[in-house]
């Protein structure tokens, strides 16, 4: 297997039509410009990619060879397809900090067929919702991350916020009252797949089937427009895999995180 490369647009856009939902995030990232990336290519092809951003996403076999890449990059966050993760963590190890967390083994669930239809409520966010989403946003975020967004990167956490409104990229439902029975984003979003996040129903609303239902339209809504909606959860969160499954999603593979 030669040294890694710089690859072209056209290298990743045939490597991640592999696996459209493992690599739907390196795929997105690679048609918007974002961050850089590198590979090991065999044979004419890529065999393994890295992205390189705020956090460092690998994906594919050889991954071992990207761990200096991991290494230099210092990034809050590797997280990706778990024999990824781990070949890399076990080549980059030696020169980065023990992770706060190791997560492995979590879940990516997916869905191909729309679920019947659920009578939500459930709409595209505008700007005037900002002021219920944000506080959403960060709580969701606490949970699966473990930082408080809004003490760590307030500014920077509002625009994030804002620009997935602005991009069509946020859907909620909201009672009479403005509580927000459910809300979720795009954190990626191909021609094949779109990956959400931040599934979240406000406590107060909670144990109702409302989560159910919003994400049921939800799903309806996007596949339409891609042939898989996927996420990923953390695997000892029992409550949203429940609410996954009852919706027809099932588990494609799993990823692992390691948190700095």
């Amino acid at each position: 297997m030669s040294q890694p490369i710089e690859p072209h647009l056209d290298e990743i856009l045939a490597f991640c039509a592999e696996d459209p939902v493992e690599r739907v995030f390196l795929e997105e990232a690679a048609r918007r410009r974002l961050g850089r990336f590198r590979a090991v290519e065999q044979d004419g092809r890529l065999r393994a990619l890295c992205f390189v951003g705020a956090n460092v996403v690998p994906s594919g076999i050889g991954c071992a060879a990207l761990g200096p890449t991991a290494a230099a990059a210092r990034a809050r966050m590797i997280i990706g397809e778990e024999t990824a993760v781990g070949e890399l963590w076990d080549a980059a190890r030696s020169s980065l900090p023990g992770p706060r967390e190791d997560r492995p083994g979590q879940p990516v669930y997916a869905i191909e067929e729309p679920p019947p239809p659920a009578g939500s409520g459930l709409r595209l966010a505008g700007l005037d919702d900002l002021p219920l989403l944000i506080p959403a946003c960060a709580a969701a975020h606490q949970v699966e991350l473990g930082v408080d967004p809004l003490r760590g990167d307030p500014n920077g956490f509002r625009w994030r916020t804002e620009a997935q409104v602005a991009e069509g990229r946020s859907w909620i439902w909201l009672d009479d009252c403005g509580t927000i029975l459910f809300k979720a984003e795009a954190s990626a979003w191909t021609p094949n797949a779109v990956q959400l996040q931040q599934v979240w129903v406000d406590p107060a609303a909670r144990n109702r089937g409302n989560g159910q239902r919003g994400l049921a339209d939800l799903c309806r809504l996007l596949l339409r427009q891609v042939s898989t909606v996927c996420l990923f959860v953390r695997r000892e969160n029992a409550p949203a895999i429940r609410l996954y499954e009852a919706v027809g999603m099932r588990c494609r593979l799993t990823y692992r995180s390691l948190l700095f």
